[in-house]
């Protein structure tokens, strides 16, 4: 399988992922929403009220392609347009580790929404690993397909590090999914899962 095929194959299985865990009809922001596939598939599936916020004007005019409701916006920035609890779920659905403030937009996105749904690539796979121990490169995997010098992720984090914050922070972890490129991984998620999907809330 080739690496841009089993990256969709990923994407269309956190998609699924992120769709069973939403509540059909409810009020949802995406922050990074990117072209917007995410939005399109729950609105769809489940009925959302979705909105998103994105700040690649290509990937918004893909949004408005696709009929979605997106605004031009830096997350790093805040979101002091919302009330408190305004949405269902905020989504961070492969953005958390690309924002310049991640402590702002996590606190923000627990602020906006009543539930966090946040998924990010797992630094620490096996595979991430191996390539730093035996050539002593910075890893190119499925999951962070970019090399060093024009990587979007400004943040390595592993699943064992988001899970650590949460209980640093008091954050609450309702739901945790370990996902490999096209299956569920249930043991020793931070060396073999690739993919990381939380449910948190306050």
């Amino acid at each position: 399988m080739s690496a841009n095929l089993a990256k969709r194959e990923s994407e269309k299985i956190g998609h699924r992922i992120i769709c069973n865990i939403v509540s059909p009809g409810s009020r949802v922001l995406d922050l990074g929403c990117g072209d917007g596939a995410l939005m399109e598939f729950l609105v769809n599936e489940k009925k959302v009220k979705a909105q998103g916020i994105e700040l690649e004007e290509e990937a918004i005019y893909k949004c408005v392609e696709r009929r979605l409701n997106v605004f031009h916006g830096d997350i790093d920035s805040g979101l002091p347009e919302y009330k408190d609890k305004s949405f269902d779920y905020v989504i961070l659905n492969q953005s958390f580790q690309e924002v310049k403030k991640p402590e702002v937009v996590l606190k923000e996105s627990l602020r906006v929404g009543r539930k966090v749904i946040i998924s990010f690539p797992n630094f620490a796979h096996y595979s991430a690993r191996s390539q730093i121990f035996f050539k002593g490169r910075s890893p190119v995997t499925t999951s962070l397909p970019y090399e060093w010098y024009n990587t979007p992720n400004l943040h390595f984090l592993s699943i064992s590090d988001f899970i650590s914050y949460c209980n640093k922070k008091n954050m609450k972890i309702e739901k945790s999914i370990y996902l490999a490129i096209r299956k569920r991984i249930y043991l020793f998620p931070n060396v073999f899962a690739n993919i990381g999907v939380f449910l948190i809330s306050r």
